[in-house]
């Protein structure tokens, strides 16, 4: 007697939907539908093990919600001292309050700290977040770092090697020797992990500190001559070839003005560019 395989259900999962969408990413669609934020068809639901249809009426906090928009992502030159989050409950200013007034709602691939500088990579769709934040991607993210001091090559070596730091096992990093500068020295380093704070912690327990740390590149898409506040939209075509993309659109789902969740900014208050910095968006036509 043969198993018999369990059938597939139409639809797709509402949380991977949301996400797809831009609302939220995966797991805090889950959390909004468990609080009943979520209806479909009228009907509140609070549990995400539920299949939607193109066909089916979502809205999120009682707001009807509009079919997915294809993919698409944003280069950004973070300045130091923007928070990468939508709201901050220290009344910091966020990057997402410091783009330009056109740019749609968009989240974060990733995280940069306050204090440090560069390329962040934004898009509309929760899914190729996802994608481009999961360890399997492997993508190799460069950083331009300043520490204090003078250090050697065999002072930076358990970098190199790996190191732990209280307790967690940081995988090991490439770094380069780039020069000196007075009581300073810059160096390259390249990771594929991005754990919280890695290269400042790891950094720390080496007896440096940095005082400087700009994102330079993150896989395949670089920071090159932008300035701080910049933004470049990365053409269809350059993110079909990189990250193996159609030209269709995802599957339908919601992209709601509801109020924004973690992760999932909305438009918020304007807050002036560092001097020089440019607001306008850019296409980029490679990386």
């Amino acid at each position: 007697m043969t198993d018999t395989p369990p059938k597939t259900l139409p639809g797709e999962r509402i949380a991977k939907v949301l996400s797809r969408a831009g609302v939220a990413s995966r797991r805090e669609a889950e959390r909004m539908i468990e609080a009943g934020l979520v209806a479909v068809n009228g009907k509140p639901i609070t549990s995400p093990a539920l299949n939607v249809l193109p066909s089916d009426r979502i809205t999120v906090e009682g707001k009807q919600v509009a079919a997915a928009e294809p993919a698409r992502l944003w280069l950004y030159y973070k300045p130091e001292g923007l928070v990468t989050s939508a709201s901050d409950e220290k009344g910091r200013p966020t990057v997402f309050e410091n783009l330009p007034e056109d740019m749609p709602r968009v989240m974060s691939v990733g995280r940069l700290d306050l204090n440090s500088e560069g390329l962040l990579l934004l898009t509309n769709d929760g899914e190729l977040k996802r994608r481009l934040e999961l360890p399997a991607t492997g993508w190799l993210r460069k950083y331009r770092v300043r520490v204090k001091g003078n250090p050697t090559d065999v002072d930076l070596e358990p970098l190199r090697k790996g190191i732990t730091v209280d307790g967690e096992r940081f995988q090991p990093m490439t770094v380069t020797m780039d020069r000196h500068q007075g009581s300073n020295a810059w160096l390259t380093v390249g990771l594929r992990e991005g754990r919280n704070r890695e290269i400042r912690r790891a950094v720390n327990a080496i007896n440096l500190i940095v005082n400087r740390l700009i994102r330079v590149s993150y896989g395949p898409f670089r920071l090159g001559e932008m300035e701080p506040g910049q933004v470049e939209e990365v053409r269809p075509k350059v993110l079909r070839d990189q990250l193996g993309l159609t030209e269709e659109a995802p599957a339908k789902g919601p992209t709601t003005g509801s109020k924004p969740s973690t992760g999932t900014p909305a438009r918020g208050p304007r807050i002036a560019a560092k001097p020089g910095a440019r607001s306008g968006i850019k296409p980029r036509r490679g990386a």
